[in-house]
């Protein structure tokens, strides 16, 4: 995870969630600032929320377009504060985050392997009643061989403050090469509150009983229904840019949600 200041740019192009807010925020800024589509601009202006923004990286992470956000939605941690005027200042002013995905390779129980990107987390969750049954190993190495419990879940550092957060795991700050595993409603081990690990270590949940117990996996929005294993690994190759103001730069707000009431 990389951060650097400063963006050298020659055009922009932006995206709207479908929502009205975000929609009529992008007709406001499309007549305001001269522009091309999305795909050729050198930066991406996303206007809606976190969930947009998460999409927006994705479909530009091949091309490796930055995306700097402005918040349209209902949720903003990985967005902007929206304001018409001085884009292009802010632009060129703007933090650059560099942010290495999880792979997920899901093998479901018909045999099929699944692959997806990650920018937030890597979650598994149990698709009945019954609780799930994982057994985890770490590079191989079996490190617990049975969890019961409704999921479980491994966090990228930027996506620590969502449902990682959410389930009571670490927040883990920008720039720590650290994943972060967490349990969801652990039943068995009552007390295990999960594990944090290094950024290059191979984390595969094995489910238990997998025909009976069904288990789905999900990284950021793509899920896998009825998985036997999920292997989760962080991918080096690739990587989302976000831009980001300097007064309201993501290492700091990881900081502040830390020490929120």
């Amino acid at each position: 995870m990389d951060i650097d200041t400063g963006m050298e740019f020659k055009t922009i192009g932006f995206v709207a969630a479908r929502h009205s807010e975000a929609q009529e925020a992008l007709v406001r800024m499309e007549s305001l600032y001269d522009h091309v589509r999305p795909e050729d601009a050198d930066i991406v202006v996303a206007l809606g929320g976190d969930g947009f923004m998460l999409r927006s990286l994705h479909a530009n992470m091949e091309r490796r377009a930055p995306v700097y956000g402005m918040n349209r939605g209902s949720v903003g941690f990985l967005m902007n504060q929206f304001e018409e005027g001085g884009l292009m200042d802010r632009l060129q002013l703007a933090e650059v985050v560099e942010l290495h995905p999880l792979q997920m390779e899901a093998r479901d129980i018909h045999g099929e392997v699944h692959h997806a990107l990650a920018i937030n987390e890597v979650s598994l969750l149990r698709e009945t009643r019954m609780a799930a049954k994982l057994r985890i190993k770490v590079d191989g190495i079996e490190r617990m061989s049975e969890l019961i419990c409704d999921g479980a879940l491994v966090s990228t550092p930027a996506g620590s403050t969502a449902y990682n957060a959410s389930a009571h795991g670490p927040i883990v700050p920008i720039g720590a090469e650290l994943l972060a595993l967490t349990p969801i409603s652990a039943y068995r081990p009552r007390r295990w509150h999960g594990a944090l690990l290094p950024h290059h270590a191979e984390i595969t949940f094995d489910v238990l009983d997998a025909h009976n117990r069904t288990v789905s996996a999900v990284a950021d929005y793509q899920d896998v229904a009825q998985v036997e294993s999920v292997t989760i690994s962080q991918n080096s190759d690739k990587y989302a840019t976000l831009l980001f103001d300097p007064e309201h730069a993501l290492n700091e707000r990881i900081i502040k949600e830390q020490f929120l009431p």
